[in-house]
């Protein structure tokens, strides 16, 4: 990556918020910052001179999860006249320059990093079973957290993952979008399970079965059978 203003806009980043679904809880990808002790931060990145910015995001969230096609919408913009680190910038600065790939002095790196970025926001939806999670150049790690217990995050990233959920929750049923956190078959009880878990709430059964029946989107396929004694479970799928 080359971050001479030529290639990337000036003062303007993207994070994003990937959402995925497991063991019943609501995740969200955080990555680690290298050699820096409790500090984490959301995917994120610039925007080339070249592409859209739902081009930027793709390309962001595809570099650390391998999905090609995610479900991607923005959701905010983030630019308080202090956003600005002035402790991670010297963290950041040290460590940049022991890489060694950048060819960029120690004070244009300063003068890039050292100015407000207005920071736009999206959040992305995956099948956690399909991602093959990737480290970027600045991460020790990067993992999945349920979204009630994430670690703590640098600047204004806690209030990032505030405003995506909320979003999330307003766009789930408009939408139809809670299928993207799911394998393409699933059981009805898979599906009440993540609106459960999107919610933080529980859903009556018999009110939700009716509910999704009803709005004419689900194709039912054949029975899940485990050899177990109760009931075998339909399988699912969205119609296209």
């Amino acid at each position: 990556m080359t971050l001479h203003d030529t290639n990337y806009i000036p003062q303007l980043s993207i994070d994003c918020v990937v959402f995925g679904y497991s063991e019943g809880k609501l995740k969200v990808l955080v990555a680690k910052i290298k050699s820096m002790e409790a500090t984490w931060t959301l995917p994120g990145g610039f925007v080339r001179q070249t592409e859209d910015l739902v081009q930027a995001a793709h390309r962001i969230t595809l570099e650390r999860t391998g999905i090609t096609t995610p479900f991607l919408d923005q959701f905010g913009a983030f630019g308080a006249a202090d956003r600005i680190n002035v402790a991670l910038l010297d963290k950041m600065t040290t460590q940049w320059l022991a890489l060694g790939e950048e060819p960029m002095a120690e004070a244009d790196f300063r003068a890039w990093f050292s100015k407000r970025f207005v920071s736009l926001g999206f959040y992305a939806l995956v099948d956690i079973q399909q991602v093959n999670l990737q480290a970027g150049p600045f991460d020790e790690s990067v993992d999945w957290y349920p979204v009630d217990q994430l670690p703590h995050l640098i600047m204004d990233h806690a209030a990032m993952v505030a405003g995506a959920l909320a979003t999330l929750r307003e766009h789930l049923d408009r939408k139809l979008i809670a299928f993207e956190l799911l394998p393409e078959t699933f059981t009805m009880r898979s599906l009440q399970e993540v609106y459960e878990a999107v919610y933080d709430r529980p859903f009556a059964r018999n009110n939700f079965q009716k509910k999704m029946l009803d709005l004419g989107v689900l194709e039912r396929l054949d029975k899940v059978y485990s050899g177990a004694a109760h009931k075998a479970p339909f399988l699912y799928r969205f119609k296209e």
